[in-house]
């Protein structure tokens, strides 16, 4: 039987870093990643700040770089936009299949062992069964995504397509979100440059017919050619309650570290692969339980409060119909998206959508609206 120290469920940016974590203090790593290829299937819109790539230990280079996010229009279900400048937030649209493979790289270099093809099918009394056979490990990493939470709160799970498309309407540098509560109920439609002329489309929304919706999408955009179609579930439930359960530690979007407002995760999943590597390291040297802990408590102090204001906003827009929301674009003044602009908020972002659903002064006004989760958000 092989054996190994750890054993990673799944070749993300979270198992990878988890992985690059644990392999750089000298202990024994297997990654075992189901697919064909680490990096797919890309159903992530590839949005980060380059502040987080710096933190997550991911060099900018130019195999993982598309293009810088200077700005974005956000659209009402009625055809109002609210145009916001991105460039002080330093975001960037990278390749999400070269940023994961860099990842990869990064872990096999200290030692890390990579397998694709391969899966994890439950967990033995001496460590994990697989579809290469029996593995002998102290702690399993679970990183399998948002598949191991669907059994466990379909509440939570929205269904999402997204279409990589040429087309001459797709801006380089220029991101576009739609807005409606018909045809992206509790989300959203978005359009994300890969350069000039290239991009990713999606769309997500609660019990929507994602293949149709996204073709209907399109078809109003005007000409266009697809060359590769995602579907997949996204988590907007925000984190699960136990990170840590004996010798299994989960990370990344199977332990719900993706964004509430957007599901997003390359910075806060990618952040739960270092912090899980370090604690897992940390009881491999002491085996001390303690250590294992620290992790959720430090992915807590990050990213806690942040989450909490995320699900909160996600609330009230789950709540509002499509005359609510040309409403609230009625009450953002050119100063409001002036100071959205001028922050470096990208990966905390609850403080700009505050101030879209109203602002402080306008909290009266807010509240007859969405009801009493705008107030938890303003005074929180």
């Amino acid at each position: 039987m092989d054996k190994y120290d750890i054993v990673i469920a799944g070749g993300s940016i979270s198992g990878l870093l988890t992985a690059r974590e644990v392999a750089k203090k000298g202990y024994s790593v297997l990654v075992l990643e189901e697919g064909f290829e680490i990096g797919t299937p890309d159903h992530c819109g590839g949005l980060v700040s380059k502040t987080a790539l710096n933190d997550l230990g991911i060099n900018t280079s130019e195999k993982i770089y598309d293009c810088a996010i200077n700005n974005a229009s956000i659209f009402s279900p009625s055809g109002k936009t609210l145009e916001i400048n991105s460039k002080n937030q330093q975001i960037i649209s990278v390749d999400r299949r070269q940023l994961d493979k860099q990842a990869a790289y990064q872990a096999q270099k200290y030692g890390a062992k990579i397998i694709v093809n391969s899966s994890y099918k439950e967990k033995t009394k001496e460590g994990v069964s697989t579809s290469i056979g029996n593995i002998d490990c102290k702690i399993l990493v679970d990183c399998r995504g948002v598949g191991a939470l669907v059994n466990n709160n379909r509440n939570g799970i929205l269904l999402s397509a997204q279409y990589e498309v040429y087309a001459d309407w797709i801006v380089n540098g220029h991101v576009e979100v739609y807005f409606d509560q018909i045809k992206y109920p509790g989300f959203f439609g978005w359009i994300i440059p890969s350069g000039n002329g290239i991009g990713k489309v999606g769309v997500a929304g609660k019990d929507i017919n994602t293949s149709k919706t996204i073709e209907e999408f399109l078809k109003g955009k005007g000409k266009y050619s697809t060359i590769r179609k995602i579907f997949s579930p996204i988590w907007i439930n925000g984190p699960i309650k136990n990170f840590v359960s004996k010798d299994v530690v989960t990370v990344g979007d199977a332990a719900g570290q993706s964004k509430p407002t957007t599901a997003g995760g390359i910075y806060s999943c990618g952040m739960g692969g270092i912090m899980a590597g370090k604690a897992i390291a940390k009881y491999l040297e002491t085996n001390d339980d303690f250590q294992l802990m620290q992790y959720q408590e430090s992915w807590y102090s990050k990213f806690g409060k942040e989450f909490e204001k995320q699900q909160l906003a996600r609330k009230v827009l789950q709540k509002i119909d499509n005359k609510t929301v040309d409403k609230i674009f009625d009450m953002i003044t050119p100063e409001i998206l002036s100071e959205i602009s001028s922050k470096d908020d990208f990966d905390f972002h609850t403080a700009s959508i505050i101030k879209l659903l109203g602002v402080r002064k306008s909290l009266a006004a807010a509240q007859n609206l969405m009801g009493s989760e705008i107030k938890r958000l303003l005074v929180g």
